[in-house]
């Protein structure tokens, strides 16, 4: 149980800013193993940007308490996905050959694609969210759609680790360790961190389970897009998947009940 506890630690400390205790430590056994929590860590940065939502959406107008709830998951995360985003913009804008997609991927600096992607991508997520929540009055189902929004976009990002091969080659890569190899505790441990949030709208209508469906085509087809390029991912390809499944998922449950 204690392994396990400090699994889950390492996890929240490599993919939060969120204060762990004082023994954690980058071990790259637990950073491996750590994958089994991904979706689990959505759980948490989702609740806090639903709280986040649902405190200040009482006092002031949906839209600016909507842009509050993703300040609040940037600062949780530490933009951590969103600079994947970015990088990958970049790294595949700019570069025609895998290496140099990845030599600028590597690169800290923000260009002209990155910066207009993450730009895009964030105001293609505040309007979306704004829909979605207008049209929510429970707070229990409020919190609940950033819960499932982070965990399910987390779990489409976990399974990429599981299907194709990590290409950086360098041993300083933070995220190597994550690549190396998986038991089923880790393919288990995403897939019901990664969908139990869901099964409560699916609960009150089956039909909402069909939202996996464009997740996931649009996790196969930007891990074939990475294959392609690049012959597998990054971290950085990882960010990248989650936040697009992530602006999926919401534009997706928009659909939905509007059609269902």
């Amino acid at each position: 149980m204690k392994k396990e506890i400090d699994i889950f630690f390492t996890a929240m400390m490599f993919y939060t800013r969120i204060p762990c205790p004082k023994n954690i430590t980058h071990d790259p056994d637990y950073l491996n193993k750590a994958t089994r929590y991904f979706p689990l860590i959505g759980w948490i940065v989702g609740l806090i940007s639903g709280i986040v939502f649902i405190a200040f959406s009482q006092i002031l107008p949906v839209t600016i308490a909507v842009l509050l709830s993703m300040i609040a998951s940037v600062l949780t995360t530490g933009a951590f996905h969103e600079d994947g985003f970015a990088d990958v913009c970049d790294g595949f804008g700019g570069g025609w050959t895998k290496e140099k997609i990845l030599k600028i991927m590597k690169d800290s600096a923000i260009g002209a694609y990155g910066a207009i992607g993450i730009l895009l991508l964030l105001v293609l997520k505040f309007t979306v969210l704004v829909e979605v929540l207008a049209m929510q009055s429970n707070p229990v189902a409020i919190i609940l759609i950033f819960i499932t929004a982070h965990a399910i976009s987390r779990w489409a990002a976990a399974t990429i680790i599981f299907t194709h091969n990590y290409v950086r080659e360098d041993e300083l890569s933070k995220s190597k360790p994550i690549a190396k190899s998986y038991s089923w505790k880790e393919v288990f441990g995403t897939a019901f961190f990664g969908l139990f949030p869901l099964l409560y709208f699916i609960y009150y209508n089956y039909k909402i389970a069909l939202v996996l469906l464009p997740v996931f085509v649009f996790r196969w087809y930007l891990a074939r897009y990475f294959k392609k390029w690049i012959g597998g991912y990054t971290g950085d390809c990882l960010g990248a998947t989650q936040q697009v499944c992530e602006v999926v998922f919401y534009i997706s449950i928009l659909a939905l009940w509007k059609f269902i």
